[in-house]
């Protein structure tokens, strides 16, 4: 018998069963069910976490969301995402991922089956620490690899529909739900959803409720203010069609971020609603900082928040106080270049590093000449 060994044999032993690979096992259907995908469900039925899987209830740009059924310990039905693989439509995880504390060690960017299962795994503890803040949102069962098995929101196996496509009479009083879920969120659960939109909430037993988290980042986050930004930014326009007095971008972004603020706040702020200007147009494209180093001149910026503070509470004529303003400042050529000349030399020009870094040269060079003049003398 011929025992030689060819191309993709197990070397461990002659065997008929040859490790050979193929595109047929790695060929999907419905884009997410592959030959590894298929094993981990039939590993899920064999332990009883799911008795039924059926039919597709929604696909997405990441995953698909199939009904199942469970028997045991009691009969209830399940929601199984089973994330893609094979065919990557949502490649732009590095914008969630880059920086964050949880993924300090890297991930497999380069290994697709690896890269799902991580974050399939940061979902489920996402919802995890949702449930625990008493958020609405589908409970975790259990996560293999990439199919994450949790709580179905629906009934008779139709599911629950999006806020997008849901009708209700009460718009005022779930604009104000999610307001106080996106808050607890932030506050609690130590989170921004970063994705949050129509598309991504339910209205399931006339309440919202959360889905899709497993791009949610912590506060550590480089962008963890831009993303609750876009957030407050969907949140607002949607709510904004459907009739609803919104408090606009930058009033939400301050109400959410203030520890302070609760319900009854939220509502006097909505009664009270604030002239469309340009502060929400400007306020969605200004950069804001998480921390002290982000901030290029901390001291600049302090000590003319104080100006503009004194100015805008001295008593007087207004004409009387610019004038006071501009003869100060004329008066006083330092704060001018102080104000004009950034601090460092990343904005310095040509000639004017050319001549530092002669200067700096003449003066190491007279250093080392006095240096030898040192030893000269010591050694006489």
């Amino acid at each position: 018998m011929d025992h030689s060994l060819g191309v993709g044999v197990n070397r461990k032993g002659a065997s008929a069963h040859a490790n050979l690979k193929d595109k047929a096992d790695r060929a999907t259907t419905e884009q997410v069910l592959d030959a590894r995908t298929r094993v981990v469900l039939l590993k899920m039925v064999g332990r009883g976490v799911v008795a039924e899987i059926n039919g597709c209830v929604s696909t997405g740009k990441e995953a698909n969301v199939y009904h199942g059924v469970a028997h045991e310990p009691v009969e209830r039905e399940l929601a199984l995402k089973i994330y893609k693989t094979s065919i990557l439509i949502f490649k732009d995880r590095d914008r969630y991922v880059a920086g964050e504390h949880r993924f300090r060690r890297g991930y497999a960017r380069h290994n697709p089956r690896k890269m799902v299962r991580m974050w399939a795994e940061k979902e489920m503890r996402n919802l995890k620490r949702l449930r625990a803040a008493g958020v609405r949102c589908p409970e975790p069962v259990e996560v293999r690899e990439n199919v994450l098995v949790m709580d179905f929101l629906g009934e008779a196996s139709q599911a629950s529909p999006r806020l997008k496509d849901a009708e209700s009479d009460a718009w005022d009083d779930l604009y104000v739900e999610l307001m106080l879920t996106i808050r607890t969120i932030y506050h609690q659960c130590r989170l921004v959803h970063a994705d949050l939109s129509e598309y991504n909430l339910l209205l399931h037993q006339d309440h919202i409720w959360i889905i899709d988290v497993g791009q949610s980042v912590e506060h550590d986050h480089p962008s963890a203010f831009d993303f609750l930004r876009s957030d407050l930014s969907n949140v607002e326009v949607f709510f904004g069609r459907r009739g609803v007095t919104v408090l606009g971008l930058r009033r939400s972004f301050g109400w959410v971020t203030n520890e302070e603020e609760n319900e009854e706040t939220l509502r006097k702020l909505m009664s009270e609603p604030e002239e469309k200007d340009l502060d929400d147009g400007a306020f969605k494209h200004t950069y804001i900082p998480r921390r002290l180093d982000d901030v290029y001149d901390p001291e600049r910026d302090i000590e003319e928040g104080r100006v503009r503070e004194a100015v805008a509470a001295a008593p007087g004529d207004d004409e009387q106080v610019a004038d006071d303003d501009e003869g100060s400042v004329g008066d006083n050529p330092e704060d001018i270049d102080r104000e004009k000349r950034p601090r460092g030399h990343r904005h310095e020009d040509r000639d004017a590093k050319k001549e530092r870094k002669k200067a700096v040269k003449a003066e190491a060079r007279e250093r080392r000449v006095q240096k030898k003049e040192r030893k000269k003398a010591a050694g006489h």
